[in-house]
């Protein structure tokens, strides 16, 4: 078993064509598990089903995943843009879909032995939308899901 909880939701007020446009507040996401022997890895992935619309107005107007990063902090992975991954691909869980998915791996544990079948982990993420990806973005409110979930694996 492997389960995952996350945090509230984060806003942005978008500057245009700025690579820096902080949240306003960071996600704490805890993972923890119980494995049985011969697993050797705990993965965390934040990940979103369209990666050239993470964030819509609804009327067309979209901020792709590869202007949404998430760093983190304390799990074992240092994040990234929300399409360093795409679904199908080499060591992607099968979780990220549709085709048109992307994601991050954002935290990993190794398990060693008998050490850590039962264990936990606390991955801070700190957000941040590059509108430099987008410079003629229309004016409006954008809204969007990242996913986070958790795999053990061989």
């Amino acid at each position: 078993m492997v389960k995952v909880t996350g945090g509230a939701n984060v806003n942005f007020t978008l500057a245009p064509n700025t690579a820096a446009n902080a949240g306003s507040t960071t996600t704490t996401v805890q993972t923890s598990w119980a494995l049985r022997f011969g697993r050797t890895q705990v993965t965390v992935w934040a990940w979103v089903p369209n990666g050239a619309a993470a964030l819509t107005d609804g009327a067309g107007d979209n901020i792709p995943a590869s202007a949404v990063s998430a760093a983190a902090a304390g799990s074992g992975s240092a994040g990234g843009a929300l399409n360093t991954v795409t679904s199908g691909g080499a060591g992607v869980p099968a979780f990220i879909t549709p085709a048109s998915a992307t994601g991050v791996q954002i935290g990993r544990a190794f398990i060693f032995l008998f050490f850590n079948l039962v264990g936990s982990t606390t991955t801070i993420l700190t957000w941040n939308i590059n509108t430099s990806v987008v410079p003629q973005l229309a004016a409006a409110t954008y809204t969007g899901i990242v996913n986070i979930q958790a795999q053990a694996i061989p």
